[in-house]
């Protein structure tokens, strides 16, 4: 199956049926648009965001779908309003030995195996597929300043050996990792993570033939670290995150590929039209999508018409490395 360059993100939305419908709705035109990657998260909208993708999937070829989900963070607790999250925690992850409160960090995330073995089944159960394409770990730089880097990457290890079973069992493809500052700040920096050292954990986990395939991280016009910053060390060179993951044959997903829409309003006018395109969404995609080291650029995409104005740059060339750079002087 080819992935597409623009994948459907499924972040936003308010907790309704009618979002959800909208969902449903948005995933099929995306598909029927030559769209076929789509990315969520166990504690996107609470958790309906899996089950409206797994609605939408019911009508679609398995073969014809690539569908990356996350874990780390708790999702809040979703069509139980007399139930509090401190209950809703006890009953469905502490008292069952899943998870205990001394796991969490910053009192919402955890990487712990046994948590994320039950995240992912429960990923599958809400998608109805029985193998994922993609598992990350999510923001998993949340809890580096709170267990120092020796620590972190020791978990990191742990993390990286119970996803090595899961591809074993067939419940996932590859796994990854999804960041938002990890890999956009310099190394020394606070929260800044190591692809050298993801590399070497996974390599412990699963050998030379490991699973740890993917990184997601932002990339806009607003925020170009990824294309721009040298922040990965690989061999005594320092280069930007996407060319070390190319060098590393890693593939990469883009998040935050307009901002969840705030950037739109910072182009200058005429900058869409520079480019040959309608709208200022479709330039910042373009954008994205023609970074060098880019498999997909993620965008949320929560009702038909954002489909159709954005899936317009699936039939554009890629822009050249010279014009991107242009862009920043």
């Amino acid at each position: 199956m080819e992935l597409s360059s623009l994948g459907l993100g499924t972040y936003l939305g308010p907790l309704s049926d009618a979002a959800d419908a909208a969902y449903v709705e948005a995933v099929k035109a995306f598909f029927n648009a030559g769209g076929t990657v789509f990315d969520t998260a166990a504690n996107y909208r609470n958790g309906r965001s899996e089950r409206a993708l797994g609605s939408a999937f019911k009508s679609l070829p398995r073969e014809g779908f690539f569908v990356s989900t996350k874990a780390g963070y708790i999702p809040m607790p979703d069509g139980e309003p007399d139930e509090g999250p401190r209950a809703w925690f006890h009953r469905e992850l502490e008292k069952p030995g899943i998870l205990s409160v001394d796991d969490l960090v910053d009192g919402c995330h955890a990487m712990t195996p046994k948590y994320l073995a039950h995240q992912l089944d429960t990923s599958r159960k809400a998608l109805g597929v029985d193998t994922l394409d993609l598992f990350h770990l999510h923001n998993p730089e949340q809890q580096l300043a709170h267990l120092g880097p020796d620590a972190f990457y020791a978990m990191i290890g742990r993390a990286f050996e119970a996803c090595e079973g899961f591809v074993e069992s067939g419940k996932i493809r590859v796994y990854g990792v999804a960041t938002w500052n990890g890999f956009r700040v310099p190394p020394r920096q606070e929260g800044h993570l190591s692809l050298a050292r993801l590399l070497a954990a996974a390599g412990a986990a699963g050998g030379r033939n490991h699973h740890f395939g993917w990184i997601q991280l932002p990339l806009n016009l607003a925020m170009p670290e990824a294309f721009l910053a040298p922040t990965q060390e690989l061999d005594g060179t320092s280069m930007t995150v996407l060319a070390a993951a190319q060098a590393c044959g890693l593939l990469v997903q883009t998040s935050a590929s307009i901002m969840q829409a705030r950037i739109l309003n910072q182009l200058p006018d005429g900058f869409a039209e520079a480019f040959g395109l309608r709208t200022p969404a479709q330039a910042a995609l373009q954008f994205t999508r023609s970074c060098p080291g880019v498999t997909t650029a993620l965008c949320g995409m929560g009702r038909v018409t954002h489909v159709a104005e954005n899936v317009a740059v699936l039939a554009l060339p890629k822009l050249d490395p010279i014009t991107l750079e242009s862009l920043f002087g």
